[in-house]
C-alpha cells in the first residue's frame, strides 16, 4: 500500500531572499530615528515675557528663533546672542525694541527701549521714575508701536518778589506755574523775568517787580548810578540805617520811596528796581540831588 504524499511545507519568511534587505532597511530607519532624536534640542523661547517651548534641530540661536517663528527687528535684544551655537535645554530671551519720543524738560529726542512698561523705559533712559512729573503712570504698558513720554524733572528755582524771597523745588512747566504754586501774585503791569511763559530750568531766579509806568530820561539813565550806590551803601541792596531810617542801595526814606511809586520797603527789592526808583527820584526833584544825597551825589557825574 502506497503511503500518502506529504503536503509541501510553507516557505519560511526569513529564508526569503528579501529578508536581509528588509531587516537592513528597518535597522537603518531605527538608527536614523535614534540619531535624529539625539540631534533635536528642547529649548524655551521667551519673547517679552511670553514663554514658549520649542523642539528644534537648529545649530544656532538665530535658527532656533526662526523655527519658533520669531523674526528679529532692529534694536531687539537677544540673550544668548543670535550667532551663538544652540545648546539643548537653552532658554532664549528676546526683548523687542520700542520707540520712545521723550520730551525732557522741554527738549524732545528719539530713543529705543526694550522695557514693556513706563517704569522700565525710564530706567533705561536713566531717568528715575520719582524724579518729577511724568505723563504716564509707571505701570502703563509700552506698546510695540512705541509711545511719547513727557517728563519734567524736579528743579530748584528762586523767587524774588518784594519782601518775598524763597527757594522752591518744582516740576512746573512755566514760570507762571511756579508763581501760582508759590502763591506769588502778579498784578497788572508787573514785570516778570524770565517771562511767564518761559521754562524755569534748575537754578533760575524769577524776579517780580511792580509796573514801571514812568519812563527814565536817557540822560538820567546815563549817570553813574553804580558809583553813587557804592558811596551811599557800598552797593548793598539790603543796607539799613536806623537814623532815618534809610533803606537799600540809595538809602531811601520810606516817604520818598512811596513818592516814586515804590511798594513795601526799598530793601525788599532787587538792585534793578531800586536803581529805577532812584532815577525817578532824581527826575522828581528836577536834578537837585543835594537834598537827597548831599555827601555822595557828585559821584553821579563821574565817568563810569
Amino acid at each position: 500500500m502506497r503511503g500518502r504524499r506529504r503536503k509541501p511545507r510553507p516557505p519560511i519568511p526569513w529564508r526569503s531572499p528579501w529578508t536581509s534587505v528588509v531587516c537592513l532597511a528597518g535597522g537603518a530607519a531605527v538608527a536614523a530615528i535614534v540619531v535624529a532624536s539625539a540631534m533635536a534640542k528642547d529649548v524655551v523661547v521667551v519673547v517679552d515675557g511670553k514663554r514658549t517651548e520649542v523642539r528644534s534641530f537648529a545649530a544656532s540661536v538665530r535658527d532656533a528663533l526662526g523655527d519658533a517663528g520669531v523674526a528679529l527687528g532692529y534694536g531687539d535684544v537677544v540673550r544668548p546672542p543670535a550667532h551663538q551655537p544652540l545648546a539643548d535645554g537653552a532658554t532664549i530671551e528676546v526683548r523687542r525694541a520700542r520707540p520712545i519720543t521723550l520730551t525732557l524738560d522741554g527738549r524732545t529726542s528719539e530713543h529705543l527701549v526694550t522695557s514693556t512698561d513706563v517704569a522700565g523705559a525710564l530706567a533705561e533712559l536713566a531717568i528715575p521714575a520719582a524724579a518729577g512729573q511724568v505723563s504716564a503712570p509707571p505701570d502703563e504698558a509700552v506698546p510695540l508701536s512705541g509711545m511719547a513720554l513727557t517728563v519734567y524733572t524736579r528743579r530748584k528755582v528762586y523767587v524774588v518778589a518784594g519782601a518775598t524771597r524763597l527757594a522752591a523745588r518744582t516740576t512746573a512747566r512755566t514760570v507762571r506755574e511756579v508763581l501760582r504754586q508759590e502763591r506769588v501774585g502778579v498784578g497788572r503791569g508787573y514785570l516778570v523775568e524770565p517771562p511767564l511763559s518761559s521754562f524755569p530750568k534748575d537754578g533760575t531766579v524769577i524776579t517780580v517787580t511792580p509796573p514801571r509806568t514812568d519812563p527814565v530820561e536817557p540822560e538820567v539813565a546815563a549817570l553813574n548810578w553804580r558809583a553813587l550806590a557804592a558811596c551811599v551803601s557800598k552797593g548793598d541792596p539790603r543796607a539799613y540805617n536806623a537814623e532815618g531810617p534809610y533803606y537799600g542801595m540809595y538809602q531811601f526814606s520810606v516817604p520818598m520811596w512811596k513818592v516814586v511809586g515804590g511798594p513795601g520797603l526799598p530793601s525788599d527789592w532787587p538792585e534793578e528796581e531800586q536803581t529805577y526808583r532812584a532815577q525817578l527820584l532824581y527826575q522828581h526833584v528836577a536834578g537837585r540831588w543835594q537834598g537827597q544825597w548831599p555827601t555822595c551825589g557828585a559821584r553821579l557825574f563821574t565817568r563810569p
